[in-house]
């Protein structure tokens, strides 16, 4: 073998290690997608139906089609309380002074904790988990058997710098949003307790509820609010604040002491 040919061999090899590294240093391509192999950037026949599957669903298949297949974020979380009592001097948290029964005593809190969201916080949709731990006295000092009750609604304000033009009409009001917007929360819950002459009871609850349409989506401001698509868009492109809002009645109460935990979720 004379150093011509020997030469053109290490050439040749040369050129077909370049040509492995140039595939291996290669841009990543996403093995995810249609036509991607998992372990070689070679196309490959596309499976039956990809295409209907890249393609969005609509509303009438999934219900929500903006949200569908979006990871959960967390996106914060607060809480709140408040008692009711026959007498608030000293106490430490808010506080309703019960009327002696048989009155019906109604509160109402507004903040009682708030979440404020940076601006792109979510794609389409704010959801919730609420938590509320309860304990609650009933009693009856009558001479006649009664029905105590006590019952709550949560709500949310939710202000967002969009909502400060004025030529957006909230249908809810009849006026302009004024920079905020009320919204409730399937969360209410009523409580009734019959109750012998004589009888005092104290009960302690706690349960947690999450939303099924959200607390806001991109859906409920084009259906609800009449927004536009592009307006509902840049609606979850502004930084907002959630205030978390509870208000009630009460009956045959002795005291009560509510707590509320609440995390803010989005996609």
């Amino acid at each position: 073998m004379n150093a011509r040919t020997t030469a053109a061999g290490r050439i040749a090899a040369g050129l077909t290690l370049m040509s492995c590294l140039g595939v291996a240093l290669a841009a990543p391509r996403d093995i995810d997608a249609p036509g991607q192999s998992a372990d070689t950037a070679v196309p490959h026949g596309a499976p039956k139906g990809a295409a209907a599957l890249a393609a969005s669903p609509s509303p009438d298949d999934v219900g929500d089609a903006d949200s569908f297949g979006r990871a959960v974020q967390f996106l914060g979380l607060a809480d709140g309380n408040f008692d009711l009592a026959a007498d608030c001097t000293g106490d430490t948290f808010p506080c309703t002074v019960l009327a002696p029964p048989p009155a019906s005593t109604s509160f109402s809190y507004t903040d009682l904790g708030h979440v404020t969201l940076p601006a792109r916080a979510a794609h389409s949709l704010l959801c919730y988990w609420f938590s509320p731990f309860l304990t609650i006295g009933y009693g009856n000092d009558g001479a006649s058997p009664i029905v105590a009750h006590l019952n709550y609604t949560p709500t949310v304000t939710i202000e967002n710098p969009m909502l400060d033009d004025p030529s957006l009409i909230d249908p809810t009001t009849g006026l302009p949003f004024g920079g905020q917007l009320l919204t409730g929360m399937t969360s209410s819950e009523t409580f009734e307790t019959p109750l012998e002459p004589g009888t005092h009871v104290t009960e302690r609850t706690r349960d947690s509820a999450v939303c099924i349409a959200g607390l806001i989506s991109k859906s409920t401001l084009m259906s609800t609010y009449g927004f536009t698509d592009a307006q509902a868009r840049d609606f979850f492109k502004q930084q907002m604040t959630l205030r978390l809002n509870v208000s009630g009645t009460a009956q045959y109460v002795d005291f009560a002491a509510l707590y509320f935990g609440w995390r803010i979720v989005g996609d």
